[in-house]
């Protein structure tokens, strides 16, 4: 599926490039389209609004920054100018894809585990969740957890739908608890299903990643 994705992706690729200038103008409108999705789509959730981060926010920028080039009419300019829109063309469904995914992750549940940092600092988490065995879980990359300060039991705070608590998060690393939660998340969110389907997730939980059990504080 993989590599079907990757044909695919070449193929749209090479036919942006070729029939450059008769779809730059709705290229333009899709990337700009999927640049503010990413940041409208937020505003379902309950609590405070919370800006893209990261991965998030880069696509988001880079649709909307690529969108506002190609509305321009760069054609019947000079040469440089036409070979740079249709290398922009070209790289247009890379950049939407990833916007796409960064919009599809906030469509289902989206919960903030706020942790503090060695330096006494807050930083936010946007996590998938799920409820089972009397708590909700959520995973994460190990040096994610590690950077911050998420270890063996953590004091922590969680906003879901719109509330903030108070909550223990326990780390557990064994693979088996981790890949259950793991088929928990499959078997709640579509954009799961859809990306492992696709080849980008795996059935069990890549390499490194914890789960974090998270109960009331006592």
């Amino acid at each position: 599926m993989q590599i079907l994705l990757l044909v695919l992706f070449a193929g749209a690729c090479a036919a942006l490039v070729v029939f450059s200038e008769k779809i730059r103008g709705p290229v333009s409108w899709i990337l700009l389209f999927a640049g503010v999705a990413v940041f409208v789509i937020r505003t379902q959730h309950e609590g405070p609004y919370a800006l893209p981060r990261e991965g998030n926010l880069r696509a988001a920028l880079l649709a909307l920054l690529l969108g506002a080039g190609l509305a321009r009419p760069w054609f019947g300019a000079d040469r440089r100018a036409m070979i740079i829109t249709r290398l922009a063309l070209g790289l247009s469904p890379v950049i939407f894809f990833f916007a796409l995914y960064s919009t599809l992750a906030e469509l289902e549940e989206v919960v903030v585990l706020r942790a503090t940092l060695a330096s006494g600092e807050t930083h936010d988490l946007r996590l998938w969740i799920v409820d089972f065995d009397g708590a909700a879980w959520v995973t994460m990359p190990g040096g994610k957890a590690d950077a911050n300060r998420l270890l063996a039991k953590t004091r922590a705070k969680l906003l879901r739908r719109g509330e903030l608590h108070c909550v223990d998060a326990s780390r557990i690393e064994e693979r088996e608890a981790v890949n259950h939660v793991h088929t928990k998340r499959h078997e709640k969110y579509a954009v799961q299903r859809l990306a492992t389907d696709l080849g980008i997730f795996g059935i069990e939980a890549q390499p490194g990643v914890i789960a974090l059990r998270l109960d009331p504080c006592s």
